[in-house]
């Protein structure tokens, strides 16, 4: 088997099972563990996999964000639970910023029902969907292509939000804990919050499994946002954790929503 073969069977394992072992993989391909260790580390180097002592996980740590190409693989019906309670909040005639991400990017093949819009995105798979939708008007955002974003980033993509207004930004986050939403990369979060400033109203999109999670810095408090909208109701702490900083918390799967 190549060795791009067998890079694509290690992608699809983990978005199977999250994790992979690495002497199953050296049994499965007839291989030796050095070799593993060798496709487990161009794997990480690309972006696509954290490895951990005898394996790998596709978890996001505090400095760890898996691949697009992984996440937009995962978690369907989440993604699409909260999509839809965002796609709610917009009416049309708006303008509305959508940021990086898998989720963002459901999002954003979703606003098409709401036309027509104006939509302002550096979300690369956006752009892709909606471009040829009529009665969208898409303003992408250019800058520094990321692959492990899919999106674009750095000075030029903020210096275009600056001059930019909207009636609404859809900001997703990878964690959420203490009142707080991070993110584990810098060029990432500027632009999220280039987005934030830019925009009349915010809202924050996070899958309910990363409430109680942290990353290495802190995008935003939940304050700062109109909403946070998730997939199921967190747990109690992480509840009252969400509720004392004053936002409204917004259950996707049942549309419930707490002050």
């Amino acid at each position: 088997m190549k060795r791009e073969e067998r890079h694509q069977r290690i992608i699809n394992l983990l978005i199977e099972k999250r994790t992979v072992d690495l002497d199953d993989l050296a049994e499965l391909f007839a291989i030796s563990k050095m070799t593993v260790h060798r496709d487990l580390d161009e794997l990480e180097q690309a972006g696509v996999l954290r490895k951990v002592r005898g394996g790998a996980t596709i978890d996001a740590g505090t400095q760890f964000e898996s691949d697009f190409r992984i996440r937009e693989r995962q978690d369907h019906a989440a993604k699409h639970a909260i999509s839809k309670a965002a796609v709610d909040l917009v009416e049309p005639g708006m303008t509305v910023m959508v940021n990086d991400g898998s989720m963002a990017a459901v999002l954003g093949e979703a606003l098409a029902d709401k036309r027509p819009l104006t939509v302002i995105t550096n979300n690369a798979a956006v752009m892709e969907r909606l471009k040829t939708e009529t009665g969208i008007t898409l303003i992408a955002l250019g800058g520094v292509y990321s692959p492990k974003f899919n999106a674009f980033f750095g000075v030029v993509t903020e210096e275009a939000l600056s001059r930019l207004r909207a009636d609404v930004a859809f900001i997703s986050t990878p964690a959420v804990a203490s009142g707080q939403a991070y993110h584990m990369d810098d060029a990432v979060i500027r632009v999220k919050r280039a987005m934030m400033a830019s925009s009349a109203r915010a809202y924050l999109l996070v899958n309910h499994e990363r409430i109680g999670q942290t990353a290495l810095h802190v995008l935003a408090g939940l304050d700062q946002f109109d909403a946070v909208i998730t997939n199921h109701q967190p747990e109690a702490q992480l509840l009252r954790d969400i509720e004392d900083t004053g936002v409204t918390l917004t259950i996707a799967s049942s549309g419930g929503s707490h002050p």
